[in-house]
């Protein structure tokens, strides 16, 4: 396998290796303390992400539908 990258540690985190990148990657952990410094990093960073609660203002809802609501005036027929 190829020098470890980053992508690489994100798809491993994630168990979207195949086993060969799995073992590969497993066993250049064992040797490499750095690679396993920014594994450490990728899980916690992760594991912040996953804390983290998204959710739009009220604000910003409304001005979404009041302007879906002008462009929906804007382009219906006239009666």
């Amino acid at each position: 396998m190829h020098s470890i990258t980053s992508e690489d540690l994100l798809l491993y985190l994630y168990g979207e290796t195949t086993k060969l990148q799995t073992e590969a990657i497993e066993l250049a952990l064992q040797k490499d303390w750095s690679l396993m410094e920014k594994l450490e990093l990728l899980t916690q960073s992760r594991n912040e992400l996953e804390i983290i609660n998204f959710s739009p203002s009220t604000t910003s809802v409304n001005n979404i539908l009041k302007y879906a609501e002008k462009s929906v005036e804007e382009i219906s027929p006239v009666h």
